[in-house]
């Protein structure tokens, strides 16, 4: 493979809430590098993803859903899918087809026409939706003058997603490749414990109780025998919260750490010790190091 042959890229997922965004990012990597549940904006943070397709690297950006943003972190969530936009080469903007969130979706295309962004449509969930709906859609979206191309593809079940992977190396620029070739994400292992820790409460609770908690591994030991040793504590806003996380005798996060962990010694292909302690820390959502951390900024 010769320099000029090398292409690189960078690809912002945007979309609003619930868009497939993190099960795609996944689909394409071929690995789990995004938490997903069927609950709305369970990413917080811009996850890295990076896909080798021929001579082409392409590093996928998964970011926030984007959506009307009232509370802090829902407005740096936001703040942070935009910042995403702004920093790749090419965006695909990811519309759940099935109808979900319609007017964010129109807010999203309004605003990256004023950015004047090279953006593809990538119209996920078709595996729902009727191929008549799905033409009308497109031709509906499309109106806007946005669109280069248009994508119709299922995240969950891969249908259409070669040929969006095809599309989008054939048109990286060409560049050297930026990250190892064996590398599939940039996020660092104690954050991503926590995010599968996140993910399993979020598949455990119910209503507004997953967003009113964080997880943040506070210890991370490799010991002599190959395993290793994760703490983590996650923090709740009040007492209440805390009960109903713990469950009747510690049976819920007794659960969680489980499930948690079975996935932890399946990445990290090693055991893992997993340990979870549950505290009240009622203004965490305001704490300015954590939003560090996620790579957002605290005062937007």
């Amino acid at each position: 493979m010769t320099e000029s042959d090398i292409r690189c890229g960078f690809v912002a997922l945007v979309g609003a809430p619930n868009a497939g965004k993190s099960t795609l990012i996944n689909r394409l990597v071929g690995a789990k590098v995004s938490i997903v549940t069927p609950k709305a904006q369970t990413t917080r943070a811009r996850v890295l993803g990076i896909v080798l397709r021929g001579r082409s690297q392409l590093i996928f950006m998964d970011t926030p859903g984007i959506h009307s943003a009232r509370r802090r972190l829902e407005r740096a969530m936001v703040d942070s899918a935009w910042r995403g936009e702004a920093d790749t080469d090419r965006v695909a903007l990811l519309v759940d087809a099935s109808g979900g969130r319609q007017a964010d979706v129109r807010a999203i295309i309004d605003q990256l026409k004023k950015l004047g962004r090279s953006t593809i449509l990538v119209l996920n969930k078709i595996d729902l939706v009727p191929r008549t709906a799905l033409l009308e859609l497109s031709e509906d979206l499309n109106a806007a003058g946005l669109f280069s191309e248009t994508f119709m593809i299922s995240a969950l079940t891969g249908d259409g997603v070669e040929d969006l992977l095809d599309y989008l190396a054939q048109h990286a620029s060409k560049s050297p490749w930026l990250y190892p070739a064996d590398q599939l994400s940039d996020m660092p292992q104690r954050l991503m414990a926590a995010e599968i820790t996140r993910e399993k409460l979020f598949l455990q609770l119910h209503q507004e109780l997953p967003y009113s908690l964080t997880v943040e591994t506070e210890a991370w030991e490799e010991r002599s025998d190959g395993s290793v040793k994760i703490d983590q504590i996650v923090y709740v806003r009040r007492d209440s919260q805390k009960a109903i996380v713990l469950g009747n005798s510690g049976r819920r996060v007794k659960a969680v750490g489980e499930a948690a962990r079975h996935e932890l010694e399946e990445m990290y292909g090693c055991r893992v010790h997993l340990f979870l302690f549950v505290k009240v820390r009622a203004n965490w959502v305001e704490d300015r190091e954590r939003y560090t951390q996620w790579g957002l900024r605290h005062d937007t």
